[in-house]
């Protein structure tokens, strides 16, 4: 089986209270990839410019991820220049350079439009709405979005989300597409617009995916440091996505179980800069922390003495 990412390839600058780093390997699909090739086959559609260095894309390529759908055209690659202040909970981008990337038009390879799971990370929606139409048999389509789609292209994200299975999206977007404070409220309410199902990424509050027969809460893995949080959201959907291919399921338990691992995998990449939680990560390191997990989230089911 494999899995399709369309999404970012970046070079990230980024500032922390506990360091900082300068053009290091970035973008949705990256984290994505490098996440999800861990427990699969992954097709990455993307583009990057003449300057980007080629031992990322050997990174990806020794990691199993076929990349002949990353375009390499002239011009600069898409820079994200950003800075956390943790203590007043805020990510501030300094600089954003599309570059190469605000021409971005998806080309699947041939044999692509045959991916089993599809995975639309952060792009426009209506380049969203044209790779949909091209992986109508896959078995499972899932979309993230963010602040600017949803305020600048709604009616183009909302026929977007018409058309996947699952919609992956962190708390303000939610509330932001559904124009409600309240996350049930408005994860609901994106339910009529066509996913079975909502993931509210939560942060450090972990994520909750709410269907229309289903709810459940998954907690934040415990972490003693958070020195850069970029790409936790799309490494989630990675671990998430990844787990679901290698597991060939696609039912409700399979789906709680991979929540899990996605939020496993995310736990790694935050202790680290960029990509580097992820290099060297392997499937024992996330089922150690699935079974923490497990056991930090458990208790008895006997009826209460009150």
């Amino acid at each position: 089986m494999s899995v399709l990412v369309v999404g970012s390839v970046a070079l990230d600058s980024v500032e922390t209270p506990f360091g900082s780093v300068t053009e290091v390997l970035g973008g949705s699909a990256v984290y994505f990839a490098a996440a999800a090739s861990l427990y699969t086959k992954i097709n990455l559609v993307a583009v990057v410019g003449a300057d980007f260095p080629t031992e990322h894309i050997q990174f990806l390529t020794e990691r199993g991820v076929d990349t002949r759908g990353l375009e390499v055209v002239e011009g600069q690659t898409f820079r994200w220049v950003g800075r956390y202040d943790y203590e007043q909970h805020i990510t501030e981008t300094l600089d954003t350079r599309l570059n190469v990337f605000a021409d971005f038009h998806p080309t699947l390879p041939p044999g692509y439009d045959n991916s089993d799971l599809v995975f639309l990370a952060n792009i426009d929606p209506d380049l969203q709405c044209e790779v949909l139409n091209q992986v109508s048999g896959a078995q499972l389509k899932v979309v993230d979005t963010m602040n600017f789609w949803i305020r600048g292209k709604n009616e183009s994200l909302c026929r977007a989300m018409g058309a996947v299975d699952i919609a992956i999206m962190d708390e303000s977007e939610v509330c932001l597409l559904a124009r409600s404070h309240n996350i049930v409220a408005a994860a609901r309410s994106i339910l009529k617009l066509g996913p079975k199902a909502v993931i509210v990424k939560r942060g450090e509050h972990g994520a909750i995916m709410i269907g229309d027969d289903d709810y459940f809460i998954a907690p934040a893995y415990p972490v003693d440091q958070v020195k850069d949080p970029t790409g936790a959201g799309d490494s989630f959907a990675g671990g998430f996505l990844g787990y679901l291919d290698h597991a060939k399921e696609l039912t409700p338990q399979a789906l709680r179980q991979a929540i899990i691992h996605g939020t496993a995998v995310a736990s790694f990449t935050i202790a680290e800069f960029s990509i580097d939680g992820l290099r060297s990560l392997r499937r024992a390191d996330i089922a150690h922390r699935y079974q923490e997990l497990k056991k930090f989230t458990h208790f008895d089911d006997k009826e209460s003495n009150l």
